[in-house]
């Protein structure tokens, strides 16, 4: 029964493994295998907008299968890689890349998060430096505060 169990999760991880590598379907590819491979190349580029943290060369989802075929259709029509690239984010916008561009908003997006940390460090830095009393001079006390912390530790001196 345990050899059983063991064979059937291997199996089942077997077939887990390999499902990404079929998501392409035969009637997809092309008949010249250097568009092809520029196709499998460009697929890995563009996200599955229904998976989401899959690219559309690895997802079975329809809308996949409907970009991998634009993609497809883009390249026997001439286009540049860049030009398919630029198509496609033309309908579908910057969220379809899995590596997005560098720009204005990617800078906000990444640099938000360590500008904050830098502000509070900061902040940290300059409420730690400033709440520390200096006891080489007394801390700042008044002449009378200084009598009575004199007096009071005079009196605890003389109970010890």
């Amino acid at each position: 029964m345990r050899l059983l169990r063991q064979a059937l999760a291997a199996c089942l991880l077997i077939l887990a493994l390999i499902g990404p590598a079929v998501a392409v379907n035969p009637d997809e590819v092309l008949d010249d295998p250097a568009l092809e491979a520029r196709a499998r190349s460009l697929s890995l580029e563009f996200r599955c907008l229904v998976c989401q943290n899959q690219s559309i060369d690895d997802s079975n989802a329809e809308l996949a299968r409907d970009l991998r075929l634009l993609v497809r259709e883009r390249l026997v029509a001439g286009d540049s890689d860049q030009d398919v690239i630029e198509y496609v984010v033309s309908r579908y916008g910057e969220f379809v890349l899995l590596k997005p561009r560098f720009s204005v908003q990617t800078l906000l997006l990444w640099g938000a998060p360590v500008l904050i940390f830098l502000i509070g460090a900061t902040v940290m830095l300059v409420n730690g430096r400033g709440g520390k009393l200096d006891m080489a001079t007394g801390g700042g006390l008044t002449d009378a505060e200084q009598a009575e912390l004199a007096k009071l530790l005079k009196d605890r001196d003389q109970q010890a």
